[in-house]
C-alpha cells in the first residue's frame, strides 16, 4: 500500500517513457518520502487502525489488538517485509503472505507492492480514471510465488501516483481492485484520503467484499 499513499511527481513529457522507466520513477519517489500517518482499514464493521512512519526507503506499519509491527524496506531491485519484534527483525514467512490482514481485503502481499519490482511490464497506452490522465501497465509475475498472474496499474502522468490496481490470479480472472477515491492536502503536500480494495468472486464481477483503506490527518 505504501506507493499509493504519497503524491507528487511528473511524468508527462516527450518522448512517453517505458514502461520499465515509469516503474522505476514510482519506486525512486516512493523511497524518498518522509511520512508520519495515522490509517485504518475498513471493512463493515471492522476497523483496523494503524500508523505508518516512512523514513526514506524504510517504512514501518503498526497495529494493535494485537501488536503487530512490520517493516518494508524498499530496495532498488526489490522489496522486502520483514516482522518487527522486542528481539529484532526476521523476514516475513513467504507462505504467509497471500494471508488477508486482520480480516480484510487487504494481504500482506499487497502491503509490500512487490509487483513493482516485476521485470516483465509493458505500456499498454494512456486511460483515464477519475478524470485524470494515466499511463496503463500490464506487469507479468515472474513465479506462481504470488497470488496474482498479473497486474494491471494506471500511473498518474502529473503526479505519478498509483491511481488504480487490478490484480488477476492465475485462471487470468480479476481478483481484487484498489482505486484511489480522494486525496487530501497536508502540510502544503498531496496524500491518500480514501481508496477503495474490491475483492471479486472467482471467475465473476460480482465484488464479495469491499475494504476501503483510509488515511486521517
Amino acid at each position: 500500500m505504501a506507493a499509493f499513499f504519497a503524491l507528487g511527481f511528473s511524468l508527462e513529457g516527450q518522448p512517453p517513457p517505458s514502461a520499465k522507466e515509469i516503474l522505476a520513477s514510482v519506486r525512486m519517489v516512493e523511497s524518498k518520502q518522509q511520512l508520519d500517518l495515522q490509517g485504518q482499514l475498513r471493512q463493515n464493521d471492522v476497523v483496523v487502525a494503524f500508523r505508518l512512519v516512512q523514513n526514506g526507503p524504510l517504512i514501518r506499519y503498526s497495529f494493535t489488538n494485537p501488536d503487530e509491527v512490520l517493516q518494508l524496506r524498499l530496495g532498488e531491485n526489490s522489496s522486502r517485509l520483514d516482522v518487527v519484534t522486542d528481539a529484532g527483525t526476521e523476514r516475513f514467512v513467504g507462505s504467509k503472505l497471500n494471508e488477508k490482514i486482520r480480516g480484510t481485503s487487504v494481504t500482506y502481499e499487497d502491503l509490500a507492492f512487490k509487483f513493482l519490482y516485476w521485470p516483465s511490464a509493458r505500456v499498454l497506452g494512456e486511460e483515464n480514471v477519475r478524470t485524470r490522465k494515466c499511463w496503463k501497465l500490464q506487469l507479468r509475475a515472474p513465479s506462481r510465488e504470488s497470488q496474482y498472474s498479473n497486474v494491471l496499474l494506471w500511473i498518474d502522468k502529473a503526479s505519478g501516483a498509483l491511481m488504480r490496481m487490478e490484480g488477476y490470479d492465475w485462471n487470468a480472472q480479476l481478483a481484487k481492485r484498489f482505486e484511489v477515491v480522494s486525496a487530501q492536502k497536508i502540510e502544503g503536500r498531496w496524500f491518500l484520503k480514501q481508496m477503495r480494495v474490491e475483492e471479486f468472486q472467482p471467475g465473476t464481477n460480482h465484488v464479495q467484499a469491499r475494504t476501503y483503506l483510509e488515511i486521517k490527518r
